[in-house]
């Protein structure tokens, strides 16, 4: 599963530590009717060494209800409550410094880590937003923590009149998508012939938000 993938040079030149910048450094940009992203590359530091981590945890091959059949997810899930260690300690500072930084603009903690693991480039996941729970109706953050080999995280508003934005991100990128974000626009990880390695994503939510 790792014989594509391309470790960071920034990880060979940062040495063995692994940890998070301040979040100073986010880029905000502004979407249609209320949404946003905060956009942060390189945000971990050392982020090959968790990658490498999360690759051995317990990840589970799911099935789902698709018309009249039943298909194979296509890609591994892994998903941790509030009260379930997280595998990495550096995931555990990513999302106190989350809480940290948007502490008055959100409200609330982030509190649950949903991770998916994107085994190459068949592996994918459909436009969609997360609006199972409150995200239906009000206003939240979902932090994305991309590790591993770089993907384009593409976002479109359901509402039409706006060009597909494509984020490429991994090797510790992170994205922040706020504001009515998850109601007015949609996200996917696309489908890709080319050669890609694996990659994990890391969804920081909100109690109640899927």
């Amino acid at each position: 599963m790792t014989s594509t993938y391309q470790p960071s040079m920034l990880d060979f030149m940062g040495g063995d530590e692994t940890t998070v910048e301040p979040l100073a450094g986010l880029t905000r940009h502004r979407l249609t009717a209320g949404a946003w992203v905060d956009v942060l590359p390189g945000w971990m530091h050392g982020s090959d060494a968790v990658f490498e981590t999360l690759l051995e945890i317990d990840w589970r091959a799911d099935r789902r209800q698709m018309y009249d059949n039943v298909v194979d997810v296509p890609r591994l899930l892994r998903w941790y409550g509030g009260d379930e260690p997280l595998p990495h300690p550096t995931l555990v500072q990513a999302k106190a410094a989350l809480n940290a930084h948007y502490a008055d603009e959100l409200g609330e903690e982030f509190i649950t880590a949903g991770m998916c693991l994107y085994r190459d480039g068949r592996d994918s996941v459909a436009w969609h937003g997360d609006t199972l729970g409150r995200s239906s109706r009000h206003d939240t953050m979902v932090a994305i923590l991309s590790l591993g080999a770089p993907r384009h995280l593409s976002l479109r508003p359901r509402a039409g009149g706006h060009e597909t934005l494509r984020f490429p991100l991994g090797h510790g990128d992170l994205i922040v998508m706020g504001g009515s974000c998850q109601r007015t626009w949609e996200h996917a990880i696309l489908k890709t012939a080319k050669p890609v390695g694996p990659r994990i994503s890391v969804q920081f939510r909100p109690f109640g938000v899927a």
